[in-house]
């Protein structure tokens, strides 16, 4: 026997792009309606544009990465 009412619903959104521009789409993603803005995508990150990507330091965090390991190698002695 079938099970009923086991898939979530399937409904039409919008998504913003960065640069503004958007479509319609159909998803399982929050309600009818709702507007999805996209923080990246194909017209912005460098793997699609072929740009040369910066790595964000959040933090100080690949600083404090570098002090703490930056000893460290895989050669043996």
């Amino acid at each position: 026997m079938a099970k009923k009412n086991i898939h979530p619903d399937y409904h039409f959104i919008t998504v913003q792009m960065t640069d503004g521009s958007s479509y319609q789409t159909r998803t399982t993603w929050g309600k009818e309606g709702d507007l999805m803005t996209l923080e990246i995508d194909p017209k912005s990150h460098p793997a699609w544009t072929g740009g040369r990507g910066q790595m964000l330091d959040a933090g100080g965090q690949v600083a404090r990465f570098n002090k703490r390991f930056g000893g460290l190698s895989l050669k043996t002695k």
